[in-house]
């Protein structure tokens, strides 16, 4: 099993990296949105993010690589990492913390990326869209253009849940191009059972419960209310605020009515986010593999937290076991986290996950493998 690991970071030098983080959240980034064309034309949007400079400290420290963040199976990439409040920013916090551009993409389906002909109908007249195999190439055309924008380096690239999935996968297809690698509470086929998602499951055929349900559509409709359900139940407190701030659970629900132009046409508004996600996710949490670790050469982390209701200490296992050509594997659990760990409160374990992440892609974090 996954044991908790003390920060590989001097305790000077993490503390410096948050303070840099938290300074950053008073100043305000500088966001431009551009799109970019997939291999198989679809129209993907990206959001760049970079930290307001402050002169002193640009000549102090190299900047880390570009880094590219990866949403997950609902909420797409604005409303997943780049919330206009306090600490509801991912990608500005690390922004300044990395001395780089962050990049945030929305996948085909998603937010202000092109959506497939199929969303424009009724969900039940198609299959689940937007599958893994698609949403590497969304991927691949955003590292093509951030690599471009940056003298041809490699990208970092972070993925949260099935976004980790897509960008693991993303990195086994082609791992010339990828710096480092971040799974955050991603799933990788380590158990054949899950509490949720995979066979036995609300969504597994009753007739072949290895196989998704066939009445399974090509998307869902989503509204505020179905976004928070799963995010309380993980907060071992009957008093939400403590562990989450109201402002941000507001504009995250807020964000992710306004990625889908649509959204306001229903009562109550929902926005559309494709199911291909959830296929792939189903047959991961039944022990399957959509990709093989092992093709990965990248530095990997690997983490979990505690309280994630959607992987398991099995795939952070399975995935450092098969990414045996990987430089470094680290693993790392964050006790008391929930799955929503870059959204909740600092001291509930982002102040944690940023310490982690800002040391292994700046790549001060000493290499260890496993936990």
């Amino acid at each position: 099993m996954l044991q908790f690991r003390k920060p590989v970071l001097a305790a000077a030098q993490a503390a410096a990296i948050l303070l840099g983080a938290a300074e950053a959240v008073g100043a305000t980034p500088v966001r431009t949105d551009f799109h970019v064309q997939t291999a198989d034309g679809q129209t993907i949007r990206v959001r760049e993010v970079v930290a307001a400079k402050k002169e002193e400290e640009e000549e102090e420290r190299p900047a880390a690589q570009p880094l590219v963040l990866v949403h997950g199976a609902r909420v797409p990439g604005i409303a997943s990492f780049d919330l206009d409040v306090p600490h509801g920013s991912l990608a500005a916090d690390l922004a300044s913390a990395l001395g780089t551009a962050v990049y945030v993409m929305d996948a085909r389906g998603y937010g202000g990326s092109g959506r497939p002909a199929a969303m424009e109908r009724p969900p039940g007249e198609s299959r689940p869209q937007s599958r893994a195999n698609e949403v590497v190439r969304d991927i691949d055309a955003v590292v093509r253009e951030v690599s471009r924008r940056h003298a041809n380096a490699q990208v970092n690239l972070l993925g949260w849940a099935t976004g980790g999935m897509w960008a693991a996968y993303y990195a086994s297809l082609w791992p010339e191009r990828v710096a480092r690698l971040v799974t955050l509470n991603a799933l990788y086929g380590g158990a054949s059972t899950h509490a949720t998602l995979g066979p036995g499951s609300p969504n597994s055929d009753p007739a072949h419960p290895e196989r998704l349900r066939p009445t399974t559509g090509g998307y869902a409709r989503y509204d505020s209310a179905s976004l928070l359900p799963s995010w309380d139940r993980s907060i071992p407190s009957n008093d939400k605020a403590s562990w989450r701030a109201p402002e941000i659970a507001k504009a995250y629900a807020d964000a992710s009515l306004r990625s889908d132009p649509e959204s306001g046409r229903h009562s109550p508004p929902a926005f559309r986010a494709p199911l291909g996600a959830i296929e792939d996710s189903f047959y991961q949490a039944g022990g399957r593999r959509l990709f093989d670790a092992s093709f990965i050469t990248a530095p990997v982390l690997v983490v979990r937290s505690e309280r994630d209701f959607w992987s398991r200490p099995e795939d952070a296992e399975a995935f450092a076991r098969d990414a045996v050509r990987a430089a470094s594997v680290r693993t790392v659990t964050i006790p008391g986290a929930t799955h929503y760990v870059h959204l909740d409160r600092p001291e509930r374990g982002r102040e944690r996950l940023m310490g982690e992440l800002a040391g292994f892609l700046r790549g001060t974090a000493a290499a260890s493998s496993g936990g």
